[in-house]
């Protein structure tokens, strides 16, 4: 994971020491597993949120002519 972090924002591991002390320090040891418990739903949402984007997207045109109805009203 450090690899995946250093490589996007070109941090050494130094800088990261540094970034993870001043958060416990901001946050304390309590609130960061409520804080990242927040992070990962709000990811998931945003996952969701794209997938459902990108189904839309990706539908077939003539679902919308129908406006998703299988059969003519009689």
């Amino acid at each position: 994971m450090t690899g995946l972090i250093t490589g996007l924002f070109n941090l050494g591991t130094g800088e990261i020491i540094i970034i993870v002390f001043a958060i416990i320090l901001l946050f304390g040891a309590k609130k960061i597993p409520e804080l990242m418990h927040g992070i990962g739903k709000g990811i998931n949402s945003f996952k969701k949120g794209m997938n459902d984007i990108s189904d839309e997207i990706n539908r077939p045109a003539d679902n919308k002519e129908n406006d998703g109805k299988d059969e003519a009203p009689k």
